[in-house]
């Protein structure tokens, strides 16, 4: 039923659908789920090529299982502070690890870039990473190095001389700016093919106009970034309404 775990059938139907090139929109509504239930089946479970009915079965038993596992004595589980629900927090935490594969990110760099974006302090030690996540040192530590040269994460030392992997706002700032810097070596490569392929050619004519559009689209993202950077380190308002800000954004010419 809709909202109820999958069966081990529907796992199998939907092998069949990758198998059969179906979009995950087409296999959902075949078996009347949302398509973000059968979407993040399949990312966290090989993703479209590698996925196997079976092996996602009893990955996901595995899974419920150590669930009904009691947390190890002295280790607080972070999913009950607060008075969170600790379902809920698992729900969500999976699909924000589906959301950074899709976006092209290994699973296992999902799951430690998403255990610390969900974690209060904001940073973890390799050793807290692998007990929350229930993984290897090898495997955190080929996930951190990952993370850290695309600067997702950074390093610092705490008062016991522990290296702690960060994740913070000003990381955020950073990503759009190198997202900037590459939207501009992008034009400037489709500009070189304007002149070896010959001005006014179609092949140029579309080369140009690639570099155009991305010209503006880097420009427009340094100019928001630099503007909302303070966002990033405001209190939040409890008193105001959600959605677009009603001020006008300041204009950096001013």
């Amino acid at each position: 039923m809709p909202g109820g775990r999958l069966t081990q059938q529907e796992r199998q139907q939907i092998a069949l659908g990758l198998a059969d090139g179906l979009a995950y929109a087409e296999i959902a509504r075949r078996l009347d789920r949302p398509t973000s239930t059968v979407t993040r089946e399949v990312m966290r479970n090989g993703g479209p090529t590698d996925y196997r009915a079976d092996l996602a079965h009893r990955a996901t038993e595995r899974r419920a299982h150590r669930r009904r596992q009691p947390a190890p004595r002295g280790e607080r589980a972070p999913s009950r502070e607060y008075g969170r629900d600790a379902e809920a927090v698992r729900e969500y935490e999976e699909a924000f690890t589906t959301l950074l594969m899709q976006s092209g990110l290994p699973k296992m760099m999902a799951r430690v870039l998403t255990c610390l974006y969900t974690t209060d302090a904001g940073s973890l030690t390799a050793s807290e990473l692998g007990r929350r996540l229930q993984v290897s040192p090898a495997s955190v530590s080929k996930a951190i190095t990952f993370l850290e040269s695309r600067d997702l994460i950074r390093r610092e030392r705490d008062e016991r001389r522990r290296e702690r992997y960060v994740v913070d706002n000003e990381l955020w700032y950073q990503a759009m700016i190198a997202s900037a810097k590459a939207n501009a070596q992008l034009a400037e490569t489709a500009r070189q093919g304007v002149g070896i392929l010959g001005p006014d050619t179609p092949a140029a004519v579309r080369l140009e106009n690639i570099a155009r559009f991305v010209d503006f689209v880097g420009e427009s993202i340094i100019r928001a970034a630099e503007q909302a950077r303070e966002v990033l380190y405001a209190a939040p308002d409890p008193s105001a309404a959600p959605g677009p800000a009603s001020d006008p954004a300041p204009d950096p010419s001013a």
